[in-house]
């Protein structure tokens, strides 16, 4: 039996770029796949249904099991609709892919509220509509006394980690919240037979092509054809695809994948500090942060 095999997954942001690839590769392993895509440009405007469609088309072709899905995840209504066709389609809700995503860069003296608003919405609001009506998915499961194996992947950044880019203070905002998001999803859904991770990929997709700085020069598709291309999306997805797997134990993990590399995550742990026996003052904490900091 397959990795994946009979197992249902919503995959959001599925119809190009690193969320087609997990699609694919779902599809190949044996899942039933809902391939969600509003379709929308990458700077968020727009709608097509063409993309989430070809990609079901291809799954179709190939032998798998899909059907497309191109409601707005931001929407609240809308992420319930998503997770009621996974429902209605297959019986059942098994992964949820959180994989949609726009970018609207601008350095902060030009970003406006809207593009920090806009940008906010699509990543943070849409990861937690979506986590929220699958929760509530496992949960009446569970409480039917139904055995559930639930699985989330959610999709950081290397931006809101341990790779701040200059001119993504909405995106890298984002996207550090999505990870905290996971730990706290992870802390809460064991109860209900489900878990949470995170990745937090390097990869080329449209939403590379134009990031300000050495990220978008270093994701440029290599020129000679026969060399390893590290920013290929599809080195990504064999980690979801793990991680949605049934016998996957790993639960609250965020991971760094690029081309052939993975590692654990494990920025904003406690490092060393300083304390006092009396109260602070300003001259203290300047000497002994001071030190602590190597100035």
């Amino acid at each position: 039996m397959s990795s994946l095999e009979g197992r249902v997954a919503v995959i959001t942001g599925a119809g190009n770029g690193i969320g087609r690839e997990h699609a694919l590769l779902f599809a190949h392993e044996g899942a039933k796949v809902v391939v969600n895509d509003l379709g929308g440009n990458p700077d968020g405007t727009g709608a097509d249904a063409s993309p989430a469609q070809k990609v079901v088309d291809e799954i179709v072709a190939a032998g798998g099991d899909a059907v497309a899905n191109h409601d707005d995840v931001a929407d609240f209504a809308g992420a319930g609709n998503l997770i009621a066709q996974a429902v209605d389609t297959y019986g059942q809700l098994d992964v949820l892919v959180n994989n949609a995503g726009i970018l609207r860069d601008a350095f902060l003296h030009n970003m406006t509220i809207d593009e920090f608003d806009l940008v906010l919405r699509v990543h943070l609001r849409g990861h937690f509509s979506t986590l929220r009506h699958a929760t509530d998915h496992w949960r009446a499961r569970s409480k039917a006394g139904e055995e559930v194996n639930g699985s989330v992947i959610n999709t950081a950044s290397a931006s809101g980690t341990f790779m701040p880019n200059p001119g993504q203070g909405n995106y890298g905002a984002a996207k550090a919240a999505i990870a905290a998001l996971t730990l706290v999803a992870a802390a809460e859904l064991p109860r209900i037979g489900a878990r949470a991770n995170a990745i937090a990929p390097i990869a080329r997709t449209r939403l590379t092509e134009n990031v300000p700085g050495f990220v978008g020069e270093m994701m440029k598709k290599p020129e000679d054809p026969n060399k390893f291309d590290a920013f290929n999306p599809s080195h990504v997805s064999p980690l979801v695809a793990y991680l949605a797997t049934a016998d996957c134990p790993i639960n609250g993990k965020l991971f760094s994948v690029q081309g052939g590399a993975i590692n654990e995550v494990t920025n904003w742990t406690v490092a060393d500090g300083i304390t006092t026996d009396g109260d602070w003052t300003v001259e203290l904490l300047a000497e002994q942060l001071g030190s602590l900091a190597g100035v």
